[in-house]
């Protein structure tokens, strides 16, 4: 028996208690991040949605060899500052993930690759899990393929304007 948080006695197994883990890879428009988008992170953290189990900063060379960016500003400009997030490693990521990740970006760019719990879920998997219940599929769909596929619904729209023509002529 552990005591937990809430006071509460329970048996406490802590993979059994998470929340379904993802990943992302995200690209930044020059060869190293601001950081301005930053404390949106930081948010999410502080509001308990997300846990960082890791984040690391890749840059993939025009060799096509990928390297790890460090946490701070090192020109002092007042910008790319990250260390709020050194020692966010659970350890989880190796060389191997770093390459892949590198992969998909255009050389020259970095890149943050960030794992985390979505901690906002967890009740529910953990619910699913206890029941007996897997998850044996996911994904995402980009914010881009949702709007083109919402503007294809649009009356008026090629896509749709076609269809009906199509109608149209075998009927």
């Amino acid at each position: 028996m552990t005591d937990r948080p809430n006071g509460l006695e329970a048996e406490f197994d802590p993979l059994e208690e998470m929340g379904p883990i993802d990943y992302m890879v995200v690209e930044f428009p020059r060869d190293h991040p601001t950081g301005k988008n930053l404390p949106y992170l930081v948010d999410l953290v502080d509001r308990g949605i997300i846990r960082i189990l890791d984040l690391v900063f890749v840059k993939r060379e025009f060799d096509g060899s990928v390297s790890v960016l460090g946490l701070v500003d090192e020109d002092a400009d007042g910008e790319w500052n990250l260390a709020i997030f050194e020692g966010a490693s659970s350890g989880l990521l190796g060389q191997d993930d770093l390459d892949e990740a590198g992969k998909v970006l255009e050389p020259g760019r970095a890149a943050a690759l960030l794992v985390y719990e979505n901690r906002w879920a967890a009740p529910l998997a953990v619910a699913l899990r206890r029941d007996g219940a897997q998850l044996v599929a996911g994904g995402r769909i980009p914010v881009q393929a949702l709007l083109a596929a919402l503007d294809a619904t649009e009356p008026g729209t090629a896509t749709e304007t076609g269809t009906a023509a199509a109608s149209t002529a075998t009927a």
